[in-house]
């Protein structure tokens, strides 16, 4: 028991530090670069996805002035 509760705490020690043996970036410079650019540019498209969610483009209806509607 104490033998597979040792062995299950060093098998998440080592998954939890998987990054750093397993690069997630390609070695060929170009190749990395690329892949850099498209991650940022995945990235760059949150702030308008969370504007999008909370309905913060959207116009606000209670103005403090009023509008006849009308044509001028």
């Amino acid at each position: 028991m104490r033998k597979t509760v040792l062995t299950l705490m060093l098998l998440a020690s080592v998954t939890m530090e998987l990054g750093c043996f397993l690069p997630i970036y390609s070695s060929s410079p170009d190749r990395r670069a690329r892949q850099l650019i498209f991650q940022s540019e995945s990235l760059r498209h949150i702030p308008n996805i969370w504007e999008r969610v909370w309905a913060m483009e959207m116009p606000d209806l209670a103005t403090p002035y009023r509008t006849h509607g009308g044509v001028i």
